[in-house]
Protein backbone atom coordinates (compact mmCIF):
# COMPACT_ATOMS: atom_id res chain seq x y z
CA UNK A 1 0.00 0.00 0.00
CA UNK A 2 2.06 3.12 1.35
CA UNK A 3 5.55 2.89 -0.35
CA UNK A 4 7.68 5.81 0.14
CA UNK A 5 9.59 5.07 -3.34
CA UNK A 6 5.56 5.44 -4.60
CA UNK A 7 5.72 9.19 -6.92
CA UNK A 8 3.21 11.56 -5.63
CA UNK A 9 1.89 13.36 -2.84
CA UNK A 10 -0.05 12.93 0.38
CA UNK A 11 -2.61 15.40 1.27
CA UNK A 12 -3.14 16.38 5.16
CA UNK A 13 -6.56 17.42 6.43
CA UNK A 14 -7.93 18.79 9.33
CA UNK A 15 -11.34 18.51 9.20
CA UNK A 16 -13.49 21.00 10.67
CA UNK A 17 -17.26 21.82 10.29
CA UNK A 18 -17.06 25.05 9.02
CA UNK A 19 -13.20 24.53 7.20
CA UNK A 20 -11.08 22.34 6.86
CA UNK A 21 -7.25 22.96 6.81
CA UNK A 22 -5.30 21.37 3.79
CA UNK A 23 -1.44 20.39 3.91
CA UNK A 24 0.93 18.84 1.07
CA UNK A 25 3.62 16.65 0.86
CA UNK A 26 6.88 17.62 -1.25
CA UNK A 27 7.42 14.38 -4.04
CA UNK A 28 9.64 12.61 -1.99
CA UNK A 29 7.50 12.63 1.26
CA UNK A 30 9.38 13.66 3.66
CA UNK A 31 8.21 17.08 4.38
CA UNK A 32 4.34 18.83 4.76
CA UNK A 33 3.59 22.28 3.78
CA UNK A 34 0.17 24.29 4.64
CA UNK A 35 -1.65 24.84 1.00
CA UNK A 36 -4.99 26.27 2.45
CA UNK A 37 -8.13 26.26 4.24
CA UNK A 38 -11.23 25.77 2.61
CA UNK A 39 -14.52 27.36 4.16
CA UNK A 40 -17.56 24.88 3.51
CA UNK A 41 -19.81 26.32 1.83
CA UNK A 42 -21.46 22.99 0.68
CA UNK A 43 -20.21 19.14 0.33
CA UNK A 44 -20.12 19.40 -3.71
CA UNK A 45 -17.94 22.56 -3.15
CA UNK A 46 -15.60 21.35 -0.68
CA UNK A 47 -14.96 18.04 -2.95
CA UNK A 48 -14.26 20.40 -6.34
CA UNK A 49 -12.13 22.42 -4.34
CA UNK A 50 -10.79 19.21 -3.00
CA UNK A 51 -10.59 17.38 -6.44
CA UNK A 52 -8.49 20.30 -7.64
CA UNK A 53 -5.80 19.85 -5.86
CA UNK A 54 -5.39 16.06 -6.08
CA UNK A 55 -5.43 16.57 -9.47
CA UNK A 56 -3.29 19.56 -9.90
CA UNK A 57 -0.50 18.51 -7.08
CA UNK A 58 -0.70 14.89 -8.23
CA UNK A 59 -1.79 13.81 -4.97
CA UNK A 60 -1.90 9.70 -4.56
CA UNK A 61 -2.90 8.88 -1.13
CA UNK A 62 -4.53 11.40 1.75
CA UNK A 63 -4.08 11.71 5.40
CA UNK A 64 -7.34 13.03 7.75
CA UNK A 65 -6.66 14.06 11.62
CA UNK A 66 -8.91 11.69 13.68
CA UNK A 67 -10.45 13.39 16.89
CA UNK A 68 -9.68 10.90 19.74
CA UNK A 69 -9.89 11.56 23.40
CA UNK A 70 -6.77 12.12 25.85
CA UNK A 71 -7.70 7.92 25.92
CA UNK A 72 -6.92 7.45 22.51
CA UNK A 73 -10.47 6.43 22.01
CA UNK A 74 -12.82 8.06 18.97
CA UNK A 75 -14.98 11.29 20.33
CA UNK A 76 -18.36 11.93 19.39
CA UNK A 77 -16.93 14.12 16.13
CA UNK A 78 -15.11 11.25 15.32
CA UNK A 79 -18.15 9.55 12.81
CA UNK A 80 -18.27 12.90 10.84
CA UNK A 81 -14.55 12.67 10.27
CA UNK A 82 -15.54 8.84 9.46
CA UNK A 83 -17.98 9.61 7.33
CA UNK A 84 -15.79 12.35 5.64
CA UNK A 85 -13.02 9.65 4.77
CA UNK A 86 -15.52 7.24 3.32
CA UNK A 87 -16.64 9.64 1.28
CA UNK A 88 -13.39 10.95 -0.02
CA UNK A 89 -12.19 6.94 -0.88
CA UNK A 90 -15.57 7.02 -3.01
CA UNK A 91 -14.69 10.11 -4.92
CA UNK A 92 -11.25 10.07 -5.45
CA UNK A 93 -10.53 6.27 -5.08
CA UNK A 94 -7.03 6.85 -3.22
CA UNK A 95 -5.97 5.44 -0.14
CA UNK A 96 -7.32 7.41 2.44
CA UNK A 97 -5.99 6.59 6.41
CA UNK A 98 -6.99 8.08 9.23
CA UNK A 99 -4.28 9.75 11.89
CA UNK A 100 -4.13 10.95 15.58
CA UNK A 101 -4.44 14.31 15.49
CA UNK A 102 -4.48 14.90 19.40
CA UNK A 103 -2.69 18.18 20.45
CA UNK A 104 -2.61 19.39 16.88
CA UNK A 105 -4.96 22.08 17.46
CA UNK A 106 -2.57 23.30 20.34
CA UNK A 107 0.59 22.76 19.00
CA UNK A 108 -0.87 25.30 16.31
CA UNK A 109 -2.71 27.56 18.33
CA UNK A 110 0.67 27.90 20.29
CA UNK A 111 2.68 28.86 17.25
CA UNK A 112 0.01 31.09 15.96
CA UNK A 113 0.53 33.20 19.55
CA UNK A 114 4.84 32.72 19.17
CA UNK A 115 4.03 34.88 16.23
CA UNK A 116 2.30 37.71 18.00
CA UNK A 117 -1.17 36.49 16.91
CA UNK A 118 -4.72 35.61 18.21
CA UNK A 119 -5.03 32.53 17.31
CA UNK A 120 -9.23 33.14 17.61
CA UNK A 121 -8.39 36.19 14.68
CA UNK A 122 -6.71 33.28 12.84
CA UNK A 123 -8.70 30.53 12.50
CA UNK A 124 -8.00 29.86 8.54
CA UNK A 125 -3.59 29.58 9.73
CA UNK A 126 -4.51 27.60 12.53
CA UNK A 127 -6.18 25.26 10.65
CA UNK A 128 -3.46 25.26 8.16
CA UNK A 129 -0.98 24.16 10.67
CA UNK A 130 -2.80 21.78 12.52
CA UNK A 131 -3.26 20.00 8.78
CA UNK A 132 0.82 20.16 8.58
CA UNK A 133 1.57 18.82 11.81
CA UNK A 134 -0.89 15.53 11.13
CA UNK A 135 0.45 15.40 7.47
CA UNK A 136 4.28 15.52 9.18
CA UNK A 137 3.69 13.07 12.02
CA UNK A 138 2.35 10.92 9.45
CA UNK A 139 5.19 11.53 7.28
CA UNK A 140 7.71 10.97 10.07
CA UNK A 141 6.01 7.73 10.91
CA UNK A 142 6.32 6.49 7.09
CA UNK A 143 10.16 7.35 6.99
CA UNK A 144 10.17 5.26 10.22
CA UNK A 145 8.37 2.37 9.21
CA UNK A 146 9.72 2.07 5.38
CA UNK A 147 8.02 -0.48 3.36
CA UNK A 148 5.65 -1.16 6.01
CA UNK A 149 1.73 -1.18 5.82
CA UNK A 150 0.30 2.04 7.49
CA UNK A 151 -1.66 1.17 10.55
CA UNK A 152 -5.05 2.80 10.78
CA UNK A 153 -6.05 3.95 13.93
Amino acid sequence: MSDNSQIGRILGIDYGARRIGVALSDPLRISAQPLSTIKIRGLEQLFSELEKIVRDKNVTEIVVGMPLNLKGERSKAALTVEKFIQQLKIRFNLPVHSWDERWTSIAAQRTILEFGKSPSRHKDKVDQISALLILQSFLDYLSAKTGKEVEHI
